[in-house]
């Protein structure tokens, strides 16, 4: 496989073929309403006969040997009446290798765009025959061909004979579609795409309706396949579409719900921490409840300061050192210290203290650590 050589796409050539598939596709009782041609009649020269066959799709099958003459004529039109297959067929004539030659030829590549002019000037190299004593036709060859080179097949066939075959034809009431070569001959199954070696002047003039009633139903067949093919997948993109909407929506309104429930989520963390904070000392009240039952009547505050989860006090008792265990011994105080060394007050005789005593969490609303 050469990678660097240069795709060759024949756009009329891909077209025929694909028009040729796409024609296969289509019902037979529709092909019938565009032609009711099916099959064809081959016309075969043999000296001075002529040997008609009929080819279609399922089978091939010799008809009649037909003088070239007057007899020829009327066992023909008797064959028409009998066989109603040869009205409704294509009919071509196909010369064997006494008619007609074929020769391979070599040419630049560039002359693949106009081949009949280009091997109509140089036919008397190729042959030993002059232009106008001869019918010629250029066929490319599927094979593959040397860098810059393609390589065709020449058929030719003399004026005079092709001349008179097509008058005995024409004679006999026939209209070939077109005459071609035995060894080298057109494929009936890719229409349009045949070689013809009748001269324009003598081809059958088609009518232009039925290509082209037929080409339209093709292109309707090919909207109404292509409308088959598509139509799911539009619907189901729809389909997609119109869920997409309403997820869309849903997901907005879910957006909402969360920065709802985000700020909610946010408030009650802020109110438990508030409630946490607020449990995590006695209130004040309950502060000085417990200190009212803890503190005997011979001892007085003289000053206290509640701050930062701290209670200072400044007072007089008769024994401060005992004030020490009893606010220890409390749930609601812990780790109770003094500050200041105690003195004796010279008139009442009461030790003056200064004690620092952390507030806990612990303890009643008495104050006497009953739950």
């Amino acid at each position: 496989m050469n990678l660097n050589s240069t795709i060759d796409l024949d756009v009329k050539k891909f077209w025929h073929w694909w028009t040729g598939e796409l024609s296969f596709l289509v019902p037979e009782k529709v092909k019938q309403l565009v032609t009711d041609k099916r099959g064809t009649v081959i016309v075969r020269p043999d000296g001075n006969q002529f040997v008609l066959s009929f080819v279609d799709d399922q089978h091939s099958e010799q008809l009649a040997r037909l003088d070239r003459n007057e007899a020829g004529i009327a066992q023909y039109k008797e064959l028409l009446a009998t066989d109603e297959r040869l009205d409704k067929a294509q009919l071509i004539i196909r010369l064997s290798e006494r008619d007609a030659i074929q020769k391979e030829l070599s040419l630049p590549a560039a002359a693949k765009e106009n081949l009949q002019q280009v091997v109509a000037y140089e036919l008397d190299r190729y042959t030993p025959f002059k232009a106008e004593q001869i019918y010629f036709a250029v066929q490319p060859l599927e094979v593959e061909n040397e860098p810059g080179q393609l390589r065709v097949m020449l058929i030719i066939a003399l004026k005079e004979t092709v001349d008179t075959l097509y008058e005995d034809a024409k004679n006999m009431g026939m209209s070939p579609l077109f005459v071609d070569y035995e060894d080298a001959a057109n494929d009936l199954s890719l229409r349009r795409s045949y070689y013809n070696l009748l001269p324009e002047r003598l081809r059958a003039k088609t009518a232009n309706l039925p290509r082209l009633v037929h080409g339209g139903l093709i292109g309707l067949f090919l909207v109404l396949l292509a409308m088959a093919l598509a139509m799911p997948v539009w619907l189901e993109y729809r389909e997609v579409e119109t869920l997409q909407s309403r997820v869309d929506s849903i997901e907005k309104e879910a957006k909402k719900v969360n920065v709802l429930q985000a700020d909610i989520d946010a408030m009650m963390d802020e109110t438990r921490q508030l409630l946490v904070e607020k449990s995590a000392t006695p209130a004040l009240v309950v502060i000085l409840d417990a200190l009212s039952a803890l503190i005997k009547d011979n001892t007085w505050l003289a000053y206290a300061q509640y701050s930062e989860k701290q209670l200072q006090m400044q007072g007089e008792s008769p024994n401060a050192s005992t004030l020490i265990s009893i606010l220890e011994a409390s749930d609601i105080f812990d780790n109770a210290r003094f500050v200041s060394p105690v003195t004796q007050d010279s008139v009442s005789k009461l030790e003056r203290f200064q004690i620092t005593v952390d507030a806990t969490k612990a303890g009643g609303i008495d104050g006497s650590g009953k739950k």
